[in-house]
């Protein structure tokens, strides 16, 4: 995948500094106001469980989704990984859409260090698979098959929310199989505040939730697990084997809990600049966008000429990632209305000039 980032010009005389990164919402950095609560955090020694901040972080992050018990893990992916690992034993089976993280995002790390099996289901451009293809991908109780253990969903998919009553149905049936259910929640509060819903009701149906901090809730790094009490042990065991055991963890918790607090509801401004964007980008005839998918804080657009255009732009410090013809901007909160102007007016001019 192409990162364009950063980019010599064609002289090759110079470095152009990256101002607006559009990559992803992993990009955004730090406030002065977290940097200062990160720098006064208390610490303790987290494997001991004697972190106050981790410990609060975890407390917090479980509140707000409704859940009994909380664990702070350096990354989605572990998070992930560690809830998929406390659910299943090996031999035992996954069921997840096909572009979810978990299917195709995270090394197939469920399968290579867990030894479960992966099954995934073809998903729609908005990430939806429907009741009939769940019931159909279930094994039967039969040796020749893996045991359909735990169903994973995620919210959003690409930027797209996931009906809640589509989810709610989702959850009945894996129940009537008796499978578990997790939810990757990388952007999950992305869908809440873009439906105006208590977190806690995306999720209250479901076992588990992993919940990320460090995309458009601005933290440096962080992903938190909540769920019952006896999963998220079995869980902090296998963080502990994975080599997620943190030690003076309070400082990046501190960011965490800050996030939580601090940054949530300004992710309704990121929604609003993609609407804008999107707008002002309808009407080059050389771009396609797809309007329907713009849902949140991600919008896609496909061009044959993409590789030169991103070229173009980072020539000017706008950062995209083009695959082909096919790019993803995600707007975050390093990106305010001038960057959005600026986005919009460059990318004007290069089809323009083309």
């Amino acid at each position: 995948m192409a990162s364009h980032y950063p980019l010599a010009d064609a002289q090759h005389t110079a470095i152009v500094p990256i101002t607006i990164d559009l990559r992803s919402d992993t990009v955004t950095r730090p406030s002065e106001a977290m940097r200062e609560v990160m720098a006064s955090a208390q610490v303790g020694d987290d494997v001991y469980g004697d972190d106050p901040n981790v410990n609060a972080l975890e407390h917090e992050a479980a509140q707000l989704l409704g859940k009994q018990e909380g664990l702070f893990l350096p990354s989605g992916t572990m998070s992930n990984l560690a809830c998929v690992l406390a659910h299943c034993q090996r031999g035992e089976e996954v069921i997840v859409g096909d572009r979810y993280h978990i299917s195709c995002d995270e090394a197939a790390g469920v399968a290579v260090l867990g030894s479960v099996a992966i099954h995934s289901i073809s998903t729609d451009k908005f990430g939806y698979f429907n009741l009939d293809q769940l019931n159909a991908s279930v094994k039967p109780n039969d040796f020749h098959c893996p045991i359909s253990r735990l169903l994973c969903l995620e919210n959003t998919v690409g930027g797209c929310i996931q009906e809640q009553s589509h989810i709610d149905a989702l959850v009945d049936c894996a129940k009537s199989h008796g499978l578990s259910t997790h939810m990757d929640g990388a952007r999950l509060l992305n869908a809440a505040v873009a439906q105006n819903l208590p977190p806690a009701r995306l999720v209250e149906s479901i076992d588990t939730v992993s919940l990320c901090l460090s995309k458009g809730l601005g933290a440096p790094l962080g992903s938190v697990l909540v769920g019952p009490k006896d999963t998220i042990q079995r869980a902090r065991r296998l963080r502990k084997m994975l080599g997620g055991g943190m030690r003076q963890a309070g400082v990046i918790a501190a960011a965490g809990r800050y996030a939580l607090t601090h940054n949530v509801a300004r992710l309704a401004q990121d929604h609003v600049r993609a609407q804008i964007l999107a707008t002002a980008l309808e009407g080059i005839k050389e771009l396609y966008l797809d309007r329907t998918l713009v849902q949140t804080n991600m919008l896609f657009i496909q061009s044959p000429q993409m590789p030169a255009l991103a070229d173009y732009l980072a020539k000017r410090g706008i950062a995209i990632t083009a695959v082909g013809k096919h790019c993803r901007i995600v707007l975050h909160k390093q990106v305010d209305d001038k960057a959005v102007q600026k986005i919009s007016e460059s990318i004007k001019a290069f089809f323009t000039a083309a």
